[in-house]
This record gives C-alpha cells, sequence and structure tokens, in this order.
C-alpha cells in the first residue's frame, strides 16, 4: 500500500476516534446532567401552583445581587414558620402535644398525673378548645421530669401509631411539600426559624426527628415556655438563689409561663431573633401577628407572608372552605396555599387517611373518667 493512502486511512481513523470520543462525553455529560433542570419545588407542589410560583419569583429577586432595589444580604434572610398545620400534621385528630398529653394521663404514665388531669385528658374530644389553660395542665402533668426525659418521652410517643392515617406513627407528620420548600429556602441561604404554640422542648424534639432537622437547628426553635428550675430549688422564688453545679439537673416544675400564640409570636420573635424576619408561614389567625410582623410596611426589606388553607379532604382531614378562606387572607396581605390544589403529594406513599379521624375511648377506665353528657 502506498504511504499516502495509509497516512489518508490513519487520518480518517482518527477523525472516527475523535467523533466518537465526543459522542460518548456528550452522553456522559447528559447522564449526569440529566433532562433540563426543571424548577425548585417541583417534586410534591403542582405544576402551576401560584403560590410556589410566587415563592420561586421572590428568592429570584432578593437573592439577586445586581437586583439593588429587592436584594437582602444573606445575614437578613430570616424566615419564620409556624410548625402544627403548616409544617407538620395537626389533624390526627388534633395536635401532637395534646394527643400526646392523652397517652400519657391514660395509658403510659397515669401513676404521675393527678386524677384531676385524668378526667381532663379523657374528656378531650373532637371540638374541645385548644386555649391556653389547657396549655398550663399539660405543663402540671410533667411536673418533676428532666428536660431530657421529656424531650425523650415527647420521641417515644411519636413512635405510637396514630388512628386517624393509615401507617403512619405521629412522629411521620412532615407535610413533604413544605420539607421541599424549606430545603429550597435553606438552599438560597436563608436562616429557618420554627415559632409555634406548642411547648418548646416539644417542638425542637419533633423537628429534631423530622426531615426538617437538616435546615433547623435547635437554637431557631421558640415555643410555649414552661417552667424549668434547677432540681432540688424548685420552690425558691429567685434563681440568684444558686447556682449550678456538675451532674445539676433541670426539671420541669410544672409552672407555666406563656403561650406562644397571637401577639405573643411577634414579641418572642422580635425577642429572640431581634430583627424582622421577611418570610412568614402559617395556617390559621393565631400566626396573624407573626405574618403581620414580618410584612410590616416599616420592613426594610421585601416581605412576603403565606397561609396554609387546609381544604383538602381526601389524602387530610381538611374542613377549610377555600373561596372563603382564600379571600379572607388575600384581603390581609397574605398568599393563600391550598393543600388540595398546590400540594401534588402531602404525606409518603404508604400513608393513606384512614376511615375514621376520632375512635371513641375503648377501654371501661376510659369510659368511667369521661364526664357524663
Amino acid at each position: 500500500m502506498a504511504r499516502n493512502e495509509k497516512t489518508s486511512n490513519a487520518a480518517v481513523i482518527a477523525v472516527i476516534l475523535l467523533v466518537i470520543a465526543i459522542a460518548a462525553n456528550f452522553i456522559v455529560a447528559r447522564q449526569f446532567k440529566g433532562a433540563p433542570e426543571s424548577a425548585p419545588m417541583s417534586g410534591y407542589w403542582t405544576e402551576g401552583s401560584e403560590p410556589a410560583q410566587a415563592l420561586r419569583d421572590y428568592v429570584a429577586k432578593v437573592t439577586d445581587p445586581s437586583d439593588k432595589e429587592n436584594f437582602i444580604p444573606e445575614k437578613d434572610r430570616i424566615a419564620v414558620f409556624d410548625m402544627d398545620g403548616t409544617l407538620v400534621c395537626e389533624t390526627y385528630y388534633t395536635y401532637y402535644d395534646t394527643m400526646m398529653f392523652i397517652e400519657f394521663c391514660l395509658h403510659d404514665h397515669p401513676e404521675r398525673v393527678s386524677d384531676e388531669l385524668k378526667e381532663l385528658a379523657a374528656s378531650i374530644k373532637p371540638g374541645y378548645v385548644a386555649d391556653e389553660n389547657l396549655a398550663r395542665n399539660f405543663a402540671k402533668a410533667y411536673a418533676g421530669m428532666t428536660v431530657e426525659e421529656f424531650r425523650d418521652y415527647v420521641v417515644e410517643f411519636g413512635q405510637k401509631n396514630t388512628a386517624s392515617f393509615n401507617n403512619m406513627r405521629y412522629i411521620d407528620n412532615a407535610y413533604l411539600p413544605m420539607v421541599e420548600l424549606v430545603k429550597y429556602l435553606y438552599e438560597n441561604k436563608f436562616t429557618i426559624y420554627v415559632i409555634s404554640g406548642t411547648e418548646r422542648t416539644t417542638t425542637r424534639a419533633i423537628i429534631a426527628n423530622s426531615p426538617y432537622r437538616d435546615y433547623v437547628t435547635p437554637n431557631h426553635v421558640i415555643g410555649t415556655d414552661f417552667e424549668v428550675k434547677q432540681k432540688g430549688h424548685e420552690t425558691e422564688s429567685s434563681n440568684m438563689n444558686f447556682k449550678y453545679e456538675n451532674g445539676d439537673d433541670l426539671v420541669l416544675t410544672g409552672g407555666f409561663i406563656q403561650k406562644n400564640l397571637n401577639g405573643n409570636k411577634s414579641i418572642y420573635v422580635e425577642r429572640e431573633i431581634g430583627q424582622r424576619p421577611v418570610l412568614a408561614f402559617g395556617n390559621s389567625g393565631s400566626d396573624t401577628s407573626m405574618m403581620n410582623y414580618t410584612i410590616d410596611s416599616r420592613n426594610q426589606y421585601p416581605a412576603q407572608a403565606y397561609m396554609v388553607v387546609a381544604d383538602d379532604d381526601v389524602r387530610e382531614w381538611g374542613t377549610q372552605n377555600w373561596e372563603e378562606k382564600s379571600a379572607d387572607y388575600a384581603a390581609k396581605g397574605f398568599i393563600p396555599v391550598s393543600m388540595k390544589n398546590d400540594f401534588a403529594q402531602i404525606y409518603p406513599d404508604d400513608v393513606t387517611k384512614a376511615e375514621q379521624q376520632y375512635v371513641p375511648a375503648e377501654t371501661e377506665e376510659e369510659e368511667e373518667l369521661a364526664p357524663a353528657a
């Protein structure tokens, strides 16, 4: 074969190999890159969700340094969230802390509580009033427990199955779309706070055992406060009268300090965070003070507030009217979120709504304790 012909064949082979290499690199790149990147919060939010898009648009502008009018420095990107009904389930058949109180008094530790508290626990039925007085009784139930013992019990209770849903333990209570939302904000350098009407240690334990634990640290949890004292000094009027020593325990005294709802939410935010948030998320009227504090006209940054509406009666136990609630919230300057229409999925695949939300007392002891009609 002539030398020129050999050279020509080698050149053709080289070109072919080059084309193959380029194609291989392209295929590998596509495999790692995947399809065109989907919009944030596309996993558990419905396509076309207006609240989801509103949040995407907001985050895009406040994190863009070139947008001088709207940019928010990372240190000021504060987002506050209510917990029950906003981040986690509150309909099994009622709040986590209330169901826990019932179990503690009637099943797990009846020997530790008074007959009065047992009677109260047995009387709690759908439609009860979750007021400050009830929270004071919650505090009484756990008197004498160390903070660590109480926290452990919160987690222990969470392992129980709720009768309101199939395949759900109480601790498996996170709304998947909200986990996705919190993760999105966290990745965009927002600092996340949970501002709950549930007692602080309880809220910390719930968050620490949920998918939110990767985005919310214990010192970013603000809740209702029960009184805590140093063991052996529970009855002393001032904590200035003693000092903590190695091995001392901190215990719940049964005393109650403050319920973190309504006006207290905005006050707690100011006292414990020290600046106005720029994003707020809630689900009820008791959150509106926090929402209004966030979107107050004196906020130096663009701010938004979102309200979750419990209008899904198929996957959840929602009873709220979307048209009525959404109009009310919009009039207040909040962006309403429909669990029915904006949440593509609420819980893991195997969690479904039970046939009956509330299961009446089954034991004779509970029937005896329940008040007469």
